[in-house]
């Protein structure tokens, strides 16, 4: 395969984890050993929050309030379109039973966890559309008790914005936390009484190792890093609307990669001429965020064919993928890892991020290889169950001793000698030889 690069990363997304990985686990160890008392300590030495961990309807209703009329048509209309599309995944699988050769009927039931923990972040940006996506997904798919948590804002509770997501999509307990203290809180149900089985939501370094620390004692949707962006592109492209998606993407932070395949070098040249222009045209933070996101880690690789870009994109497996090239079916049919495809140039990543209905909790750092993003499917378990006529123990049982003193396992194999001495006593069965050490 020949592949150039035009623009070569001079960092990768291999950061240091040490550091938030020895606080994150002293954190959860206090956490662990003093409850709450540790949960409102960190409350008010990390975010300077001293109010009511949990927020009263009454009081959810006055921040709400504030929240002017369009933007709560917004946000409603936003969360009714993740709503919508996870009611449609939780559609794509049933319950089904079968009756197998033996005889013996088997079955599944899709039935979703009890509690989920849903985060939205605070900082440098209000992420109001994370408070959705969780929310409204878990509420898709049936879960009883949805708990949300985010940061206090400006020396006051939650966002009103962020508040108001978290209501419109349905949460059912809201709490004034953030960082490490919110996804303990919720894995363990502090203040709550309600331990999550799940717990999503993106977040920085110490929220991801959290969610990593956690993982096994509850669920999590991704092991999360910075955000992602790659385009693939042809002569039929663009430069503008490619340089504008990649720098739209690069705002997210100092470590988020961009990155641009294509088989044309003209157009690659375009779209990095333009880049420059668009950060410098940019709001001081975005801007500060874009330029070194762009000189750090964005790269430019002009491939010879479409065949290569699909290996070469598949390989990079990011976590939103753009294609602006001919024959888009061709693309969808032939690209496997990537965490979202937006298919033409009338698609955008900043559109899956707000409201266009798929999530926007997406794996990261290569992680698309082998999995996909947050999707209604996190908060259903497929449960697996069976009965069987008696006739169809003849068979199973026989099998199921041999197998089972082949193993070494004589106990295995005792219980279905006493069912097939129960259920067909005249009978004589090879059973296996017994198992004597």
């Amino acid at each position: 395969m020949t592949i150039t690069y035009l623009k070569q990363a001079s960092k990768t997304a291999d950061d240091n984890t040490a550091e938030a990985q020895r606080v994150v686990t002293d954190m959860l160890d206090d956490i662990q050993r003093r409850g709450e008392h540790a949960v409102r300590d960190y409350a008010r030495t990390l975010d300077k929050w001293q109010g009511d961990i949990v927020l009263s309807d009454a009081e959810i209703d006055r921040r709400t309030a504030q929240v002017p009329k369009r933007v709560r048509d917004d946000i409603d209309f936003a969360a009714r379109q993740v709503y919508e599309f996870a009611c449609a995944q939780r559609r794509s699988i049933e319950d089904l039973e079968v009756t197998l050769p033996s005889g013996v009927i088997a079955g599944q039931r899709v039935v979703p966890v009890n509690v989920v923990g849903c985060y939205a972040p605070a900082g440098r940006y209000a992420h109001i559309a994370s408070a959705y996506m969780g929310v409204a997904t878990a509420k898709a798919a049936g879960v009883k008790t949805i708990l949300a948590c985010s940061s206090p804002f400006l020396g006051e509770s939650i966002h009103p914005y962020v508040l108001y997501a978290f209501k419109s999509a349905g949460a059912d307990v809201i709490m004034t936390l953030g960082g490490v203290q919110a996804i303990a809180t919720m894995a363990y149900g502090l203040f709550s009484g309600k331990p999550a089985d799940v717990v999503v939501g993106p977040g920085n370094k110490f929220v991801a190792e959290a969610k990593r620390s956690l993982f096994g004692k509850v669920g999590i949707d991704v092991f999360a890093g910075p955000s992602e962006v790659a385009v693939i592109a042809d002569d039929s492209a663009d430069a503008a609307i490619v340089a504008s998606d990649l720098v739209g993407q690069a705002e997210h932070g100092h470590e988020s990669p961009a990155w641009l395949f294509t088989t044309s070098r003209s157009l690659a040249q375009a779209v990095m001429a333009k880049i420059p222009q668009l950060i410098e045209a940019l709001p001081p933070v975005a801007r500060d965020a874009a330029f070194c996101a762009w000189r750090d880690y964005g790269e430019v690789i002009v491939c010879d064919s479409r065949e290569e870009l699909v290996e070469v994109s598949d390989r990079y497996a990011s976590e939103h993928l753009e294609v602006h090239a001919h024959d888009l079916g061709w693309w969808l049919d032939n690209l496997t890892c990537y965490g979202s495809l937006f298919l033409g140039e009338e698609t955008t990543v900043a559109f899956g991020d707000k409201c266009s209905g798929p999530n926007h909790v997406l794996p990261t750092k290569g992680a698309a290889r082998y999995s996909g993003g947050l999707s209604v499917h996190k908060f259903l378990k497929t449960l697996t169950w069976q009965r069987m006529p008696r006739e169809a123990v003849r068979q199973i049982g026989q099998v199921t001793a041999r197998i089972s003193r082949l193993e070494g396992m004589e106990a295995h194999a005792r219980t279905a000698d006493d069912r097939l001495a129960k259920y067909f006593p005249d009978e004589r069965f090879d059973r296996g030889e017994p198992v004597t050490r």
